[in-house]
């Protein structure tokens, strides 16, 4: 028997392809030790075609979840994925409150990756009222960047100031994740840590549009490895390591925009 595994949360919409969302992070919280459990915000059906129908979750269950957890369960660390609503939103940020979750993990599911809103005004500013001050570490990527610092962000300098400034926020961590652009040859995240200190990760842009999952799955390694004791600086590391593996190594599965390989990570990053 395995004595006490470390436990990780992920707060999260479920996707029934298993691309991404909820079980995305399910497979990297497997893939690296981690005892996972999801708490279910909505869901959505969907395939590597798209998405037809969604379901938010009425926010007395997920407050449910929340209780029937913590009730029975030492949680290490706890990560966010889609929110769908102020209320909802609210209920997470009054139990990352009142429960001790361990470290929290914020990746802010507010813009695609293609650049389309999530969360309308309301939410959004719940999001940052609420939320933002909450987090060990945030995860945005390069529009969510845009959104919440009002920057530019056309160059490092300016990354480095729009990563203090959601540090002022209140974020201890600001992980602000390299922008994809078609003619670049490299992607470089920025690590901000609490410390004032900054730390870039590096790998080449691989070209693939098995793509689903990418950044979920980064968030929840991170949220794996601080589970596991980990340093921030250690977490994103290997977050980076086992993202790229994933995305470098593509797998046939759907018709369109498929999701990342995660056992081809799971062999190649200790």
């Amino acid at each position: 028997m395995i004595k006490d595994p470390k436990i990780a949360v992920t707060i999260a919409g479920n996707d029934s392809d298993g691309s991404a969302g909820m079980p995305a992070d399910l497979h990297a919280f497997y893939d690296r030790d981690v005892y996972g459990m999801g708490l279910m915000t909505a869901a959505v059906a969907g395939n590597t075609t798209g998405i037809f129908a969604q379901q938010i979750m009425p926010v007395e269950f997920i407050q449910k979840q929340f209780d029937v957890l913590n009730d029975d369960f030492k949680i290490s660390a706890a990560k966010t994925g889609m929110l769908a609503n102020k209320e909802i939103i609210d209920c997470v940020a009054d139990n990352l409150e009142k429960y001790d979750m361990g470290k929290i993990v914020l990746d802010p599911v507010i813009i695609t990756k293609h650049g389309a809103t999530l969360l309308d005004d309301n939410a959004y500013q719940t999001f940052l009222d609420r939320l933002l001050p909450l987090a060990d570490v945030i995860t945005p990527n390069f529009y969510e960047q845009q959104k919440l610092t009002g920057m530019k962000l056309e160059n490092k300098e300016e990354i480095h100031a729009g990563a203090k400034k959601l540090q002022e926020m209140g974020a201890k961590n600001v992980l602000m994740k390299g922008r994809h652009d078609a003619d670049q040859a490299e992607v470089t995240d920025i690590l901000l840590t609490e410390d004032g200190s900054f730390h870039e990760f590096t790998k080449p842009q691989f070209k693939t549009d098995r793509v689903n999952g990418t950044g979920d799955t980064l968030s929840a390694v991170i949220t794996a490895e601080l589970a596991k004791g980990k340093s921030i600086i250690d977490a994103v590391k290997i977050g980076k390591d086992f993202t790229y593996e994933a995305i470098s190594h593509p797998i046939n599965v759907g018709s369109k925009w498929g999701p990342i390989n995660h056992w081809a990570a799971e062999d190649k990053v200790e």
